[in-house]
């Protein structure tokens, strides 16, 4: 099973690479440059262009948070995140639902902008408290507190 989802998760990674490029080389041709007009941390309510890295090599939406390499999460997040990039199936009847960012900890967006899913914990009787929140610009957020804290996660 996994030798078989090797190629997709190289392609998708490929993908967004590829995709990261242009987003800079598009910046640079606009007069934009690679990290675009501020070094400053999104602010609460600014938008930034998924994937577009800053000088650092962090897109700009997970600037100022903690950041983890998608390899670096538990292996029941990196399914999780699989089954998103395939559109499902889901395991529970929750996920892909709107997540409304009550808390305030992600960059402010308009509702409908983020979806949650359910990372499944071992051992517990329920959902647990480990979540994956998606952007509609591809952004995703992991947080294994229910919401108290999130890490950007590098794709």
């Amino acid at each position: 099973m996994v030798i078989r989802s090797a190629p997709r998760r190289a392609a998708a990674v490929l993908g967004a690479l590829l995709a990261g490029l242009l987003l800079v080389l598009a910046g640079c041709a606009t007069g934009g440059g690679a990290g675009g007009s501020s070094s400053a941390a999104p602010r609460s309510g600014a938008t930034a262009v998924a994937g577009a890295p800053s000088r650092s090599g962090v897109p700009d939406w997970a600037r100022g948070m903690p950041a983890v390499p998608a390899g670096a999460l538990p292996p029941q997040a990196r399914h999780t995140l699989r089954l998103i990039d395939a559109g499902g199936p889901f395991p529970y009847p929750q996920d892909g639902t709107v997540f409304a960012n009550r808390e305030r900890l992600l960059p402010r967006q308009p509702r409908g902008h983020y979806h949650e899913y359910t990372v499944p914990t071992p051992g517990s009787p329920d959902r647990g408290a480990r979540r994956l929140v998606t952007g509609r610009s591809h952004e995703t957020y992991y947080t294994d507190d229910h919401y108290r804290t999130f890490k950007a996660v590098l794709r």
